[in-house]
């Protein structure tokens, strides 16, 4: 697995390891969360597209690998399209590629249901919707899909990109560009108030990251080929989730609002049917009880608890 010491990578390892998998994490480390993977996990500290990813791979033998790795979102991408394809893409492929040779014989990569589905598309979005990205970030995010596909159909491996809608929950970073929940949480621990770009009604399909780590094992150990939505089917606005953290935190400070950030769509919804039917998968967290457990995780981090005091 790539990504494996991340945000999602971490929930879903503990899944695995659960299940009686054996593991094996390659992370950079340029994206870690503070909790330490299950001790019979074995880590290899590397970009995923490098050689020595390529040696512990081709030494492992993985039956599946998933692909969580990610380097930046929409808005760093945005910044430096070229030096995301570099960073980013061109890393996807080369971990596609060594682990096709050291003999798997599925691959499932983390795709962007929030980004490659465009502007204008009929909500909620399905997969045998048009992909029209308008970030540089969502158009790499297909390009890995379609590399994906392409080299497995080469190859005869099985492959499914997942789609996510915007993932939420403990352990995610707060202190980046991307993720309004954590960042809101942070903020609000910080003393300073919540933060919104545009009029705050722009809409995300918020899914709790226990909900995406469960959505990985079910297409690890399943045989769903193509593309496939994780979601809630739901739209939940960025004003509507401010709200609900500041009641959690009891507070009643007005949010700033600032310009709205270029590239991002307005609306997001995702229609999970396909994956009910084929993976046996659907959301299970409410966006009430999901912020609720994140906003109660953040409050018990240490060093946020230090700041906030």
């Amino acid at each position: 697995m790539s990504g494996g010491a991340g945000f999602i990578g971490t929930h879903s390892v503990e899944l695995l390891v659960a299940a009686g998998s054996s593991v094996l994490v390659i992370d950079d480390r340029s994206h870690p969360c503070e909790e330490a993977l299950p001790r019979e996990v074995k880590v290899l500290r590397a970009d995923c597209g490098s050689p020595a990813a390529a040696r512990a791979l081709k030494a492992f033998k993985p039956d599946v690998a998933l692909h969580l790795a990610s380097k930046g979102g929409v808005q760093k991408a945005a910044r430096d399209p070229g030096d995301h394809v570099k960073r980013s893409l061109a890393s996807s492929v080369a971990f596609f590629d060594a682990a096709i040779k050291a003999g798997t014989r599925r691959i499932v990569t983390a795709s962007s249901g929030g980004t490659i589905y465009g502007q204008d598309a009929k909500l909620p979005a399905r997969e045998v919707h048009k992909a029209a990205p308008v970030s540089a970030y969502g158009a790499a995010k297909r390009a890995e899909e379609v590399y994906l596909a392409a080299l497995g159909l080469r190859h005869g491996v099985s492959t499914l990109a997942v789609r996510y809608g915007n993932v939420y929950g403990p352990r995610q970073d707060g202190t980046g560009e991307a993720g309004v929940v954590a960042i809101t949480c942070y903020r609000l621990l910080d003393g300073s108030p919540p933060l919104i770009y545009g009029d705050g009604g722009q809409t995300r399909d918020f899914v709790y990251v226990g909900d995406v780590a469960a959505a990985n094992v079910a297409a690890i150990f399943g045989r769903m080929r193509g593309e496939v939505n994780i979601g809630t089917g739901r739209e939940t606005s960025i004003n509507a989730i401010v709200k609900h953290l500041l009641k959690a935190a009891g507070r009643l400070t007005e949010s700033e609002f600032l310009p709205a950030r270029e590239f991002e769509v307005r609306r997001v919804c995702l229609d999970s049917s396909r994956a009910h039917r084929h993976l046996h998968w659907k959301a299970r967290v409410s966006i009430g009880s999901g912020l609720a457990a994140t906003w109660s995780w953040f409050c018990k981090r240490p060093q946020i608890a230090r700041v906030a005091r």
